[in-house]
């Protein structure tokens, strides 16, 4: 429940309170945000205060407005829309180097420290993989990809490290869907399952092995793209 508004505050502490709801996660990246008479409501403010409050994120970074369809959440955070654009500008190999060093660590960790609850959740996004790639749904896939990762990251119980491929994870999407070709997916759902068996049989050197793999294939594809011609 959001807290009531005091009218004399405006726009900023509307703004102050939507971000709250973004950095707790408790309005996930990716996800469009209520629709406006829901957030009037809640916050007992007017249409433009709700607006502007609005319009002060979307500059900042945090939020995105697609006409006619809503506002979603793109960052979680001012160091998420740094590293955001900061992956933008990277090519390929960079930000699959970046994913190597963080997911190598986690798959150890996650191997060591994951839980009945962790497990659970990483299975979830394993199924969630299966059946995108099951639809050709290249976009579903590589949220279901990226959200898989993320369960993983959770499941090492570090707080620095899930906060900071939280971080790089909003920024890993074009980067993903660029490198995927429906051709390997079946390949990289094979490395899926032996990466979430090991941390399952809680084998840190198998789940290592498991992300080199598949980081490899991501550059293996990469290297393909570049070699097709135009």
């Amino acid at each position: 429940m959001l807290q009531k508004t005091n009218r004399l505050s405006l726009v900023e502490q509307v703004a102050l309170q939507l971000e709250s709801l973004i950095e707790s996660r408790q309005w996930p990246v990716g996800t469009r945000i209520p629709a406006e008479p829901e957030l009037m409501t809640e916050l007992n403010v007017s249409r433009n205060t709700l607006r502007e409050a609005i319009r002060a994120l979307v500059h900042a970074g945090l939020l995105k407005t697609r006409q006619g369809d809503g506002t979603y959440v793109c960052s979680s955070s001012a160091l998420g829309v740094v590293l955001q654009r900061r992956i933008r500008r990277s090519d390929a190999i960079e930000t699959l180097e970046v994913r190597h060093a963080l997911e190598r660590e986690a798959a150890h960790l996650a191997s060591k420290r994951r839980t009945e609850k962790d497990v659970e959740a990483i299975r979830a996004q394993l199924i969630a993989c299966e059946s995108a790639a099951a639809l050709n749904d290249k976009e579903a896939y590589v949220l279901a990809d990226i959200q898989l990762h993320q369960a993983i990251v959770e499941a090492t119980h570090n707080g620095i490290l899930i906060d900071l491929y939280a971080h790089i994870a909003e920024g890993l999407h074009e980067s993903i869907i660029s490198l995927l070709e429906v051709r390997n997916r079946d390949l990289h759902q094979q490395t899926h399952h032996r990466l979430v068996a090991a941390i399952l049989a809680q084998d840190a050197d198998q789940a290592v092995n498991a992300v080199h793999e598949y980081i490899e294939e991501y550059k293996k594809e990469f290297e393909m793209n570049l070699e097709e011609p135009l």
